[in-house]
């Protein structure tokens, strides 16, 4: 997809999303992550029901009537956004590639919590961390991000997210909420850095897919190159029996990677390019809940 195009989406992103907040998505962005802890707000006279751990005795001593303290949730958060870069992210069936569909992804996150006035803030990550934006707030500082995520020319074609979740770790003491989104074609070689991390923070996955990738088409001899490596090789697609085993592979892929991220306790969600992101994302705030 064009730069021009892509500007285009993330324009009808945000019109979307703002739309989106006005009703059911930001209520459940708001319940699925919650703020830091929680702030004194004011008294109020004692009500039957409160909680008597609540009492303020000075207050209640001054006017000789109980009084219980109030408190609010501190809603400012902090969302970090580690997107893959890799050379597989390019891949795309259809006129989108999963890279088009992470920066959809990315729209969407970054609008919502615009919306409700929290941080945002990114680290693009090969085998290496591409670049780096610390979290801000606002909208405008989400059309940089974005904008700088068209414009990045990756160093690296290879994946090492182990990296970015690293740096996250370095760089951000105070918890915050973390997506990954991936491919999460190396997610077995990482996964030590996804249990770390969310240890730390509060980590989900956001799994990248396209249709293009689950088989493989009868072509006859073809050159394959990985994206990744580079590495050129043929492959003989008449083969039913290899057609079977590529589309068995990734079977397995999408399987382990499920049982890997279940077994560590992190949220997560498969999109698939040219399908909505929308209900996925709704669907995964309200698991949260």
């Amino acid at each position: 997809m064009e730069t021009s195009e892509l500007l285009k989406r993330i324009r009808t992103i945000e019109l979307q999303t703002r739309g989106m907040t006005q009703h059911v998505f930001s209520g459940q962005y708001q319940s699925a992550f919650k703020g830091r802890g929680m702030s004194f707000s004011e008294v109020r006279n004692y009500q039957i029901g409160d909680d008597v751990r609540a009492i303020d005795w000075n207050v209640t001593a001054r006017f000789r009537e109980p009084f219980v303290k109030v408190f609010e949730e501190e809603r400012e958060l902090s969302v970090m956004l580690v997107i893959d870069v890799s050379g597989s992210m390019y891949f795309g069936k259809g006129t989108d590639s999963k890279f088009s569909l992470a920066l959809e992804v990315a729209a969407t996150l970054g609008f919502s919590a615009a919306k409700k006035n929290d941080k945002v803030g990114a680290i693009f990550v090969s085998d290496k961390v591409e670049l780096y934006i610390p979290p801000k707030k606002g909208f405008g500082h989400v059309h940089f991000l974005l904008r700088k995520m068209i414009a990045l020319k990756p160093d690296h074609a290879g994946t090492n997210l182990t990296e970015g979740l690293k740096y996250v770790r370095n760089i951000h003491k105070r918890r915050s909420i973390c997506f990954v989104i991936s491919d999460f074609n190396e997610l077995e070689s990482c996964r030590d850095a996804f249990a770390n991390t969310a240890t730390k923070h509060d980590l989900l996955a956001i799994q990248i897919a396209d249709a293009g990738e689950e088989e493989l088409p009868n072509l006859g001899f073809v050159r394959w190159k990985n994206a990744e490596t580079g590495k050129v090789s043929w492959v003989d697609t008449s083969s039913a029996a290899v057609r079977s085993q590529y589309k068995s592979k990734q079977e397995e892929r999408l399987k382990k990677n499920e049982f890997i991220l279940n077994q560590l306790n992190i949220d997560t969600v498969v999109l698939e390019t040219g399908q909505a992101t929308f209900h996925p994302l709704l669907q995964l705030f309200k698991h949260r809940k």
